[in-house]
């Protein structure tokens, strides 16, 4: 396929053909089905086997959504698919469960084991408006936890003092009949608990670990500037997944409405594509 020009994408036994109209994908469809069954005597999965448009397929939990900004119309952008999304929000809101017997300390550095490695997973995508969202519902998690480590009324009313707030406002803070998840969303916390506060304790944003690091972005402008750039993935090195990365890029942003995927899969990873 690479002899050939044709845009793919693989990853172990999977993978799929970009091209531009139905009738094409259908022609080279045939000929990789009939090369993978005679020359290579392959069994191929019939169920993923198929002619898709981009907006309704899924790759290593990304998802393809249009483009609606002006001047990107026809073009494909990189998401992360809903199912990827919660699996993130399961585990952060296991290690920010206010039950579970740990510090603020501990529980800021295994946040940061989850979601940087995420982040780094889906740097491809476009997710800062997700981020952003993420990232005030789970500084939310932490103040609860704070509240709820502080157990008692009277220990509650000497910390907000501590955090700056008057003996009288104090008082009556402490001894709100508010529950710790509306406590943390009211100015009681989020205004002694500010995200300074959060970050002097090594607390990090996931919006600005997005942005500050030196992962992709999704402002691209060609497939070429995809290509000529260098993936930095260190901990991920199976199966060829920087070339599925690289190819993943390169065919997405050059993608066009009229664009079909080819979708394959086999029971057997030890091959070489010479069509």
């Amino acid at each position: 396929m690479r002899y050939k020009g044709y845009k793919f994408v693989r990853y172990a036994d999977d993978f799929s053909v970009y091209r531009t109209s139905k009738s094409r994908s259908r022609k080279i469809g045939n000929e990789i089905y009939l090369f993978l069954r005679d020359k290579l005597d392959l069994p191929i999965n019939r169920e993923k086997r198929g002619i898709r448009r981009p907006n309704t397929y899924k790759i290593l939990g990304h998802s393809f959504v249009p483009n609606y900004k002006k001047g990107m119309k026809g073009k494909y952008q990189i998401v992360v698919n809903k199912k990827s999304r919660q699996a993130l929000k399961r585990k952060l809101k296991y290690i920010t469960k206010k039950t579970l017997p740990m510090s603020i300390t501990e529980r800021l550095k295994e946040l940061k084991l989850i979601y940087r490695g995420w982040l780094n997973n889906f740097r491809l995508a476009n997710i800062e408006s997700k981020l952003k969202k993420l990232d005030e519902w789970l500084r939310n998690r932490l103040r609860n936890c704070i509240w709820s480590d502080w157990k008692k009324p009277e220990r509650k009313r000497k910390n907000l003092i501590r955090l700056g707030i008057e003996q009288g406002q104090a008082y009556a803070w402490s001894r709100t009949r508010m529950g710790g998840w509306a406590v943390a969303q009211s100015p009681m916390l989020k205004t002694t608990i500010t995200v300074e506060r959060l970050k002097h304790k090594g607390y990090e944003q996931m919006l600005n670990i997005r942005v500050t690091s030196k992962c992709w972005t999704t402002t691209i402008r060609s497939s070429s500037d995809i290509m000529n750039r260098r993936i930095r993935e260190p901990y991920v090195r199976w199966c060829e997944r920087r070339t599925l990365l690289a190819n993943a890029g390169r065919a997405v942003y050059s993608i066009s409405t009229s664009y079909f995927l080819l979708v394959f899969s086999i029971s057997q990873i030890r091959f070489h594509l010479r069509l």
